[in-house]
């Protein structure tokens, strides 16, 4: 890394001259890539609703189409620039298709089960999933877990998941205080969710009165290498618990926006140094998967400067997935994950951040992944 005349140049290699800019490959801290091909389908405004409207459409896909649309999610991030996704889903076609295309992330398997009394079965089947998904996993594709949400996950699976996870070493990744709904069914019992759950007869979860943040930390699931995800209702002593816990954030403006949901107290994150990476959570909820229109919402959101926004999207949210002595950002020794984007118009070298952040996915000229060129666009 470095200028021309400082960085060899062994025989045999293929040299390609750019304009514009050359990036760490980006870090998408969220994405649904299973869902791909979902675009528009769940309508409900109704955010428990929607969340039924996405169970039925993943239940009429087979193992192809999730693979078939996992295989198409990651050609669409790297077009925009990604080289690196963290993942949660129940098929196990993110990994499948990230082992085969040589590709880089992490890849939660979600586990679900509102009801206590499944708990058990639950976790024996994810240690049965995840002893058939470890042959896809890397050096750049590991595997997590990622019990799903409060609002489709017991106390008691929450608890035995976590403690899975740390027994195996696994990272792990929580859907957690994302809507009004979620938090209306831990503190009093109430709303769509509660709803659903009576009349399924679910009973209502354990030690009420409490925030998503403090239910979850009641069964042990926070702590460092866990990836909260949303962080939408929280308060002040939520945040702070966060922090004492070490655990990262995954911030979707986007997704939080188009739900409904309001909008994550992202500025009072950085300011308790929490790790945080931005998503795009899937196309169900906003399309198409564009990286740095989150981190143009997220930075207008807290009020901060461009580098920052762009470290939301690059170093900041390696260290969130507490992969950043690997990627993240061009330095000797890390993976060559590189993005080349160009430039629409002059640029003010002095406001070179604020250009990048300006570019779309359509910008992107080459994505390359461990040196690799994955994406070229032909124009």
């Amino acid at each position: 890394v470095g200028r021309e005349a400082e960085v060899p140049e062994p025989p045999g290699i293929t040299t390609e001259r750019c304009s514009g800019a050359l990036l760490p490959g980006l870090i998408n801290a969220h994405t649904h890539l299973e869902l791909s091909g979902m675009e528009g389908q769940a309508a409900a405004a109704d955010f428990p609703a929607w969340i039924s409207q996405i169970i039925a459409l993943k239940a009429a896909r087979t193992h192809t189409d999730f693979l078939d649309a996992a295989r198409q999610g990651l050609r669409d991030c790297w077009a925009a620039g990604v080289t690196t996704v963290a993942d949660t889903g129940d098929s196990g076609a993110v990994i499948e298709a990230l082992a085969e295309a040589g590709g880089s992330g992490i890849a939660y398997h979600e586990v679900f089960g509102p009801h206590p009394d499944q708990a058990e079965n639950a976790i024996s089947g994810a240690r049965h999933r995840l002893e058939e998904l470890r042959r896809f996993a890397g050096p750049r594709v590991r595997l997590g877990l990622s019990p799903h949400a409060p609002y489709s996950v017991s106390g008691p699976l929450y608890a035995g998941v976590a403690s899975l996870a740390r027994a195996l070493g696994m990272p792990l990744a929580v859907h957690i205080a994302e809507s009004r709904e979620e938090s209306l069914l831990l503190q009093k019992g109430t709303g769509g969710f509660a709803e659903m759950w009576r009349a399924r007869g679910i009973p209502l979860p354990e030690a009420p009165g409490r925030s998503p943040v403090e239910w979850l930390d009641m069964h042990g699931v926070l702590g460092p290498g866990t990836l909260c995800i949303h962080v939408v209702t929280v308060n002040e002593p939520d945040l702070d618990r966060l922090a004492g816990r070490g655990v990262a954030i995954a911030h979707c403006p986007r997704s939080n926006r188009h739900h409904g949901h309001g909008s994550a107290p992202l500025a009072a994150m950085i300011q308790r140094e929490l790790p945080i990476g931005v998503g795009t959570d899937s196309v169900a909820s906003v399309a198409p998967l564009d990286l740095l229109a989150e981190v143009r919402a997220a930075r207008r959101l807290a009020g901060i400067t461009a580098d920052a926004a762009l470290h939301l999207a690059t170093v900041g949210a390696a260290r969130a997935l507490g992969l950043d002595p690997e990627i993240g950002s061009l330095t000797p020794g890390k993976w060559g994950d590189l993005v080349v984007v160009d430039f629409p118009a002059p640029v003010d070298a002095a406001r070179l951040a604020d250009t990048i952040l300006s570019c779309r996915p359509a910008d992107v000229r080459f994505t390359f992944l461990a040196g690799r060129e994955v994406w070229r666009r032909h124009s």
